[in-house]
């Protein structure tokens, strides 16, 4: 396994992390890899700014939202096994996997359901558990730039909120939210191939 192996070993948790994110060794070794590159002052966990050196967030419109969902607590450090938890949630989910069918084990973070709750999270930027018109229509602009205006983001927002809430609230759900993508093909739109 060579040098890059030994470091993953030393991981406290690597059998639950293994067993929680459905990673292959292989796959943890190279994410540990990027991990101890993106740890540039040798830490042993990354901060907002290491983050933020990941030139796809930094090119992504959501990418501040996305590098916030690695700190759910409000904290300023994350570590290994945190880091990998939340890209588990873009491994692409196979049908062969056993924890999909075992009532035992934990729904695995790459599962249909938690791949929508991790989206819903993007836009539930108050989290209070609803997207609320202002809210589609901040991550609109954050989305589409200066391509729109603003009175055309706005009818945008207003009727995407309109035609997601269902109970006539007006805000969107997780269940109103996880209903108006149901038949779109979540799995793909939200899986990286080089997370097997």
């Amino acid at each position: 396994m060579g040098s890059q192996g030994s470091h993953l070993e030393r991981e406290p948790e690597l059998n639950l992390i293994l067993e929680e994110t459905g990673f292959s060794l292989a796959n943890l070794n190279r994410l540990h890899h990027r991990f101890r590159d993106l740890d540039r002052n040798h830490k042993g966990y990354l901060s907002l700014m290491d983050l933020h050196n990941i030139k796809e967030l930094e090119m992504n419109p959501l990418g501040d939202r996305i590098i916030n969902s690695f700190f759910p607590d409000g904290g300023h450090c994350v570590n290994f096994r945190g880091f990998v938890r939340v890209l588990a949630h873009f491994r692409p989910l196979k049908e062969e996997d056993p924890r999909v069918k075992d009532p035992h084990k934990p729904e695995p973070l790459n599962s249909r359901n938690n791949k929508l709750r991790f989206a819903f999270q993007l836009y539930d930027l108050d989290c209070d558990g609803k997207i609320s018109k202002k809210e589609m229509l901040q991550v609109l602009r954050l989305m589409v730039g200066v391509e729109v205006t603003d009175e055309q983001l706005e009818v945008i927002a207003d009727r995407t909120v309109q035609e997601a809430d269902l109970d006539g609230d007006g805000a969107v759900s997780f269940v109103e939210f996880a209903k108006s993508l149901e038949k779109m093909n979540i799995e793909h739109k939200m899986s990286i191939r080089i997370l097997k």
